[in-house]
């Protein structure tokens, strides 16, 4: 008798519990709410995707229009008698001030017609520039044009091309104060209407971004979404955040559908409303020639969905309610059970990780194996949990130390930030000059220093060091540095050639009575970047020459001999064999440093 009352509490509890939902039907009210939820789910996001097309597409309209209004002022520009005449004598020489003011004067008269301009430009035939810029306010100074990546004749020769319009994309101007301006610009050639044969130059009307910026905001958007735009290089040229305008953010493709693939990764790698639940769209604009690009969240849409989810989930609950009923006196034996559990499951989910539920022989035998594994789990979280603390103490601890790393830098910022505008509060415009250059050489050496940086990059950081150099020194040497074009957007590790640089300027001229002159060279040798530092200082004995060439340095106190020994030991652990130093010297005379790295083209990952 006892056995087989044992023997029925024992029975299996996954056969009673299926054959009461069976029964029910509850599977296929389950599937029908999945259903639902899909099919509501599919309308929704196919009725947001189409709205974000047509309010892209609306967009790419207005920027058309908009675009249309300003070519209008080139052509008023560009038809003019009067302009024409102008640039024609300017092109012959003829009163040349006089004419420049005067077209200077009748720019100035076309700069208002229109919202957003901030320059309108004319590049001669023969070269001469005449604009009216309102951010510099100034007849010789240009906001943008000295400063864009290409030559003034490369400008001419690429707008003077044909007889339409080009746009130039967004580009950094020079700064203003604390504001920075992003402009882009219009193009057009001018021609001699009279003798269609005769060029006399091009005009350039420089736009602010902000009308970019306007355009893409569009009121129909909805929350939690924005557009950018980028040209049909890959590069930024309208966006939220004004310092990502101009960089690069995609490998353009012809294939729209890569395209927006590559916006869904660049999203994802800038963080946009938390990397997670984005939609992507894109438009191109074939007259502006450039993909505009909606971003927006779909918390809003999965919120809707959710609700509806949960109206879903209430009508299934009140279907699995009324089945409840039938089975409760099919679970009525195994309550006590159950009941045992589900104090310990509360407090284990406060955070009482030291319960643990009290096996029964009465117990069926899957309950009793739920709650042994419930033990096990408690078991392992409260282990887990321990050395998540221990973890979570560690991670603290690193992050004061890194923060703590942080401030001394951060303060001497700022404290050589104060003193510069102390300089240029008192007109000290030397010294706010050589503040300027020693932060940036401080920030330049400071952040990411085994970093990989351009050779542009390198050389600019390298002309700020020998201004400082040239300042303290009162300008005792001279210096030059050569760099084949093609090669500035090589990489190279940072700060390889100041070490060398030093110790040219604070040992090798070390008592030479004669003008001293400092050259740095960066050529392509033999598919490789060679670099050529040549003093013509008092040099090294040949003795200590070949040491040097065998990596021996002589024990010293003196930085810029640590500082080359430091700066060896970093090419060979970069570049292995492939790096090679080689010092020359004619004591008296002169001394050459010459490196030879391997040749890291620009788009070449880090």
């Amino acid at each position: 008798m006892n056995l087989k009352v044992k023997h029925k509490k024992k029975s299996s509890l996954q056969l009673r519990l299926t054959l009461a939902f069976c029964i029910t039907s509850i599977i296929p009210l389950i599937l029908m709410n999945i259903f639902s939820y899909y099919n509501t789910s599919n309308i929704v996001r196919d009725n947001v995707q189409e709205l974000t097309r047509v309010n892209l597409l609306q967009t790419a309209s207005s920027l058309d229009v908009w675009l249309e209004s300003y070519k209008d002022i080139l052509f008023q520009i560009y038809t003019n008698d009067n302009i024409v005449d102008l640039i024609d004598n300017i092109n012959n020489n003829e009163n040349v001030s006089v004419n420049k003011n005067a077209l200077r004067r009748t720019l100035h008269g076309l700069f208002y017609t229109k919202e957003y301009i901030s320059c309108i430009s004319v590049l001669t035939e023969n070269g001469t520039l005449v604009f009216y810029d309102l951010l510099t306010g100034s007849s010789t100074r240009n906001s943008w044009i000295d400063d864009m990546n290409i030559e003034r004749s490369e400008l001419y020769d690429l707008i003077s091309s044909d007889n339409s319009a080009h746009i130039l994309s967004t580009q950094k101007t020079i700064n203003f104060g604390t504001e920075d301006h992003y402009l882009f610009h219009i193009g057009h050639r001018i021609i001699d209407y009279r003798n269609v044969q005769k060029q006399l130059g091009v005009v350039v009307v420089s736009i602010d971004e902000q009308l970019l910026s306007s355009v893409c905001t569009s009121k129909e958007n909805p929350k939690g979404s924005f557009n950018f735009m980028v040209d049909n290089k890959g590069n930024m040229v309208s966006y939220p955040q004004k310092e990502l305008l101009s960089t690069p953010v995609i490998d353009w493709s012809e294939d729209e559908a890569k395209r927006k693939e590559a916006y869904e990764n660049y999203i994802i790698r800038q963080n946009i409303f938390g990397g997670e639940h984005i939609s992507v769209d894109v438009v191109y604009d074939e007259i502006f020639e450039c993909d505009i690009v909606n971003v927006s969240s779909q918390e809003e849409v999965i919120k809707r969905l959710n609700d509806q989810q949960k109206i879903l989930m209430l009508a299934l609950a009140f279907s699995v309610g009324t089945l409840a009923v039938m089975i409760l006196f099919l679970t009525k034996h195994l309550a006590g059970s159950l009941q045992k559990m589900v104090p310990v499951m509360k407090q284990a989910g406060n955070g009482i990780l030291d319960v643990r539920v009290e096996l029964d022989k009465t117990m069926p035998s899957e309950v009793e194996t739920i709650a042994q594994e419930f033990n096990g789990m408690l078991e392992r979280l409260s282990l887990s949990q321990q050395k998540e603390r221990e973890a979570g103490e560690r991670q603290r601890q690193a992050e004061i130390a890194a923060l703590e790393a942080q401030i001394n830098p951060h303060f001497l910022y700022n404290t050589l930030d104060t003193i510069n505008w102390m300089a240029i509060d008192n007109k000290e415009y030397e010294i706010s000059n050589s503040i300027g250059a020693l932060a940036h050489i401080l920030r330049y050496g400071i952040d990411n220093s085994n970093g990989i940086v351009t050779i542009r990059e390198e050389c600019g950081w390298l002309k700020q060091y020998l201004f400082l150099q040239q300042t303290r020194l009162k300008s005792t040497f001279q210096c030059e540095i050569h760099v084949e074009p093609e090669l500035f957007d090589c990489r190279i590790h940072k700060l390889l050639l100041q070490p060398f640089v030093e110790n040219s300027i604070l040992h090798g001229f070390d008592g030479v009575n004669r003008v001293h002159i400092l050259t740095v060279t960066i050529a392509e040798r033999e598919e490789k970047l060679c670099a050529e530092i040549y003093d013509n200082g008092r040099g090294i004995l040949e003795s200590m020459v070949e040491q040097m060439n065998q990596g021996v340095f002589q024990k010293s106190s003196e930085k810029n001999h640590i500082g080359m020994e430091n700066a060896i030991s970093r090419i060979r652990m970069y570049y292995g064999e492939e790096g090679q130093i080689r010092i020359e010297s004619c004591l008296g005379e002169w001394t050459k440093v010459q490196i030879l790295i391997p040749k890291i083209q620009g788009n070449k990952e880090e």
